[in-house]
């Protein structure tokens, strides 16, 4: 009995031991297996687009789990993380913009943005393959802050169908601003009620960009780097409030408190997928998740004034930056020249982020035909651009700031004077930050 107990006993400790070392070895696994975050902003299109990357990534790198953080628009995202990082929790992968330089040594937000040149050198990242513009775009002082999601311009939808449904000729692709005018009133006239022939461009989240289009079409650029000082004046601010205040009273763009119901921050939000405007205001990386979210058909327009003054410009839509702080710098090194480079990750991102900088990724074949209307327009609207201008210090502040001051105009609280005044005062006191 007592030789029974004892081989019941030393039998009990084997599988003991055989569990613990189980349990053991999966710890060790778990311990082995790596999870980046990647937080970025953009509509369902886009959440989709970037979830069928991440499971090629995965695919190919066993072991590696992706964590998508994605925030409905820029400013939203913005927020978030700057909170996590102030909290040492900030993701692996940041989607940034023009603004990347806030995020770089000296920079107004502190220094997020990890130098990726000791990646492009040891051969994780490769930038032979990608055009030397979106490079020079992401480098400062020798360092490399990003990789280009792809390049793109702002432009102008119209709802085609839409448009075609009432009766009223298209708008041409090029116009003047006067002749633009006259289209609006026109095309107003074939609108049903509570249609509008465009939205008001100013009561968006990314309003600055149609600001910025008209400042440099006025001569009066945002910002001049170089001397560390705006051109815009109280005069040049005001010529743009009047123009949308003429807009409103002419009522080819909705009043302000139905303008204002529409958050126009991605396609989900948007007065023109909604079917309430004809016309609205796009980068032509957005025009894919735009038309996905629709039946009607829509296409690209220049903003007035373009051919006349070559006001446009093209612009690297986003940039994928890497946390200076992560944990999993080289894996996450990986995971975004996967996402420029590789082909197979070209033909599910499409132009959602722009089109392409990486002759590899171009290579993935036939555009759709969104992507082929937004190359039609860039061919268009290409010789009509000049150097991309520079982007005003705290340019986040900038867009959130300028809306409020714009709604206070739209709803008649303050004059476009004093708007005009504001936001001078705004720009001034963002370069002296």
């Amino acid at each position: 009995m007592k030789k029974m107990c004892l081989f019941l006993l030393v039998l009990a400790m084997s599988v003991s031991m055989v569990f613990a070392a189980g349990a053991s070895e999966a710890q060790k696994g778990e311990t082995a297996a790596k999870t980046l975050r990647w937080a970025y902003w953009g509509g369902e299109a886009r959440i989709a687009r970037s979830a069928d990357a991440v499971k090629l990534f995965e695919a190919a790198t066993p072991g590696v789990k992706v964590n998508m953080e994605p925030s409905g628009g820029a400013g939203d995202h913005f927020v978030k993380v700057d909170t996590q990082v102030a909290a040492g929790a900030g993701p692996d992968i940041v989607q940034m913009g023009g603004n990347f330089k806030d995020y770089i040594p000296g920079g107004p937000k502190g220094h997020l943005a990890l130098d990726l040149m000791p990646y492009v050198q040891s051969g994780i990242i490769d930038i032979s393959v990608i055009d030397p513009g979106a490079i020079a775009y992401a480098t400062v002082d020798g360092a490399l802050y990003g990789l280009s999601t792809g390049a793109n311009m702002p432009a102008l939808v119209y709802n085609k169908s839409l448009i075609e449904r009432v009766g009223a000729p298209l708008p041409p692709v090029s116009s003047t601003y006067e002749e633009f005018r006259t289209y609006l009133i026109a095309l107003q006239a074939k609108l049903p009620a509570g249609v509008y022939a465009m939205q008001d461009i100013g009561l968006m989240a990314s309003n600055s960009t149609p600001f910025g289009y008209w400042t440099g079409y006025n001569g009066t650029p945002l910002y001049v780097a170089s001397e560390n000082a705006t051109k815009v004046t109280v005069e040049a601010a005001k010529k743009y409030l009047d123009l949308f205040s003429d807009y409103r009273a002419l009522g080819v763009i909705p009043p302000a408190d139905v303008a204002a119901s529409y958050a126009e921050t991605n396609a989900d939000s948007s007065m023109l997928v909604a079917g309430k405007a004809a016309i609205g205001f796009l980068w032509t990386n957005q025009l894919g998740g735009y038309q996905a979210a629709m039946t009607d058909e829509i296409d690209l327009i220049e903003f007035p004034g373009a051919a006349q003054r070559n006001a446009l410009w093209q612009t690297q839509s986003q940039l994928y930056t890497i946390n200076k702080d992560s944990p999993n710098k080289e894996l996450a090194a990986k995971f975004i020249n996967f996402l420029v480079n590789s082909p197979d990750a070209a033909r599910v991102l499409g132009t959602d982020r722009g089109n392409s900088v990486s002759s590899t990724a171009r290579a993935a074949g036939a555009a759709s035909p969104t992507d082929q209307k937004a190359l039609a327009y860039m061919a268009v609207a290409g010789p009509h651009t000049s150097p991309e201008g520079d982007h005003v210090p705290n340019d986040t502040e900038l867009n959130s700031t300028l809306y409020l001051i714009y709604q206070k105009v739209a709803f008649g609280r303050i004059s476009t004077q004093q708007g005009a005044q504001e936001i001078v005062d705004l720009l001034n006191r963002l370069i002296a930050k």
